[in-house]
Parts: C-alpha cells; structure tokens; sequence
C-alpha cells in the first residue's frame, strides 16, 4: 500500500475535515515549538495518545507508518546529548563531544518535543483522503481552485509515480541491463521517468483544461465541504491539549520560553 491509498476509516476522527485537523495539529505543536522543556513535551503527548485511540487506525499500521518518526526522535536526543550545551555536571568529555547532565536532560526533552510534534501530524496524515483536503482547502479555506485541483492531480499522479518505478526495474532486468553499475542505472531509469512524468503531465493539463478545470467562472463542487461541530470539538481539543501543555510547565517551573531573551 502506498501512501496515498486510502480505504474506508471508521474512526470519528477520520471523519472530519481536514482542515481541522491540519489546524489540530498546528495548535498542538505551537507550544512545543515555543519552548523545550520535558513537562510540556511530555504531557502533549500523553494527551496525543488518548486522541490516538479515536483515529481509527490499528496499532500494526500505527507503527507501520510511525517509525520513522520513533527512529529520528532518538537520534535527535543522542545529537544533543553528545554536541547540546553543557551544564551541571559534566560525566564524559572528548574532543568536540560533552555529555552532561544539562545536555541529557535536553537531549530527553528534545525526544519527546519531536515525538509530540510528529506522531500527530503522521497520524491525522493517515486518515485524510487527498481529495478531501482538496475539497476542504478551497471551499473551507477560499483558496484558489485552479491551484487546489492542479496540486491534488500532481499528488495523485505519485502513485502512478512509484508503479512506473517498479515497471521500469522489470523492464530494464528483462532486457539484462539491471545486473551491474548501480549508480549509472539509477541515473538512467531518473532520467526515464522523469521524461515520462514531463509526458503524462502535459497530457494530464490538456485532459483538464479541455474538460473546463482551468475556466474563469465559479465552479461547483461535487462533494461539500463541511466545518461543523465535529470540527470545531476537535480544533478545541487541540487547543486544549496545548493550554494544558503550557499550564502544566508553567506551574512546574520548567517552562523554557527559547525565542525570549537568553
């Protein structure tokens, strides 16, 4: 499965629009990226994870997809422990490399501030349906329609994308030059695709403006976009998982305002 096929969610979250879930996460992550401590790292995404549950995802599928971001997060904090500003105690010391304990305790915060911002973003991501974002950006949002449906046929074409990858290798190993030369073959099978991408997109152009997508008028929709109550209770969870966020590292003393004054 690719990352642009979807299939039927029956989660409440997966239901709604996404661009309340584009402005979920962006609410979710703003105290995050306003300060860098653990409290608030940490009790983002304890929240997140109860919010999980309603996504309507499995858990197979829920690491499938979130892996990558559980790889960097740690190799994120082990750069900070190694290379972060030392304070406190210093344990280890070696050339460029400074373990301390305040470069440890940045280096847990940045691990969890990584996982708070990302894990949500991966997940909503999941369950949104391109055409759906599309209808939500220019009915929701007012954005210009000509730019929304020329995104999302570009996005659509990835698939397609990826298939003539794979045909391509085949191709190319029946006629018996994929056996050697890495390097020279993939720069070969990039330019191939990239010829054939140019082709089908101007094919594509044509289709769409011959069928009326690129005229003046207003256009219509097939599909309403609604923004109702499911959507404002989830921009006001996201709002609330902030407000806790930074109310909770504020009574605690750990809150770490980085764009202030230093």
């Amino acid at each position: 499965m690719t990352l642009l096929e979807t299939r039927a969610r029956t989660g409440t979250i997966a239901r709604i629009n996404p661009v309340a879930k584009l402005g979920a996460s962006a609410l979710v992550a703003l105290p995050l990226i306003l300060t860098l401590d653990m409290v608030s790292a940490a009790v983002a995404l304890v929240l997140e994870c109860v919010l999980f549950l309603f996504a309507g995802i499995g858990w197979r599928e829920f690491w499938l997809r979130t892996w990558p971001v559980w790889l960097a997060a740690p190799l994120t904090g082990l750069t900070i422990a190694l290379y972060g500003e030392a304070s406190g105690t210093v344990h280890l010391e070696w050339f460029l490399v400074r373990i301390s304990d305040g470069s440890l305790l940045l280096a847990g915060a940045t691990v969890l501030r990584v996982l708070a911002i990302a894990l949500p973003s991966v997940v909503l991501f999941i369950t949104v349906d391109p055409t759906d974002l599309a209808d939500g950006l220019a009915q929701t949002w007012r954005l210009p329609a000509r730019f929304v449906l020329g995104a999302l046929a570009g996005l659509r074409m990835v698939g397609l994308f990826i298939d003539d990858w794979r045909a391509l290798q085949l191709a190319r190993r029946a006629r018996g030059v994929a056996d050697r030369g890495r390097v020279r073959r993939f720069l070969g099978m990039a330019f191939a695709l990239l010829v054939l991408s140019i082709r089908r997109g101007a094919k594509l152009s044509t289709a769409m403006e011959a069928r009326g997508f690129g005229s003046p008028v207003r256009r219509t929709w097939a599909r309403p976009a609604r923004f109702g109550r499911p959507e404002w209770m989830l921009l006001s969870i996201g709002a609330a998982i902030s407000g806790a966020a930074i109310a909770i590292a504020v009574a605690a003393g750990t809150w770490n305002f980085i764009l202030g004054p230093s």
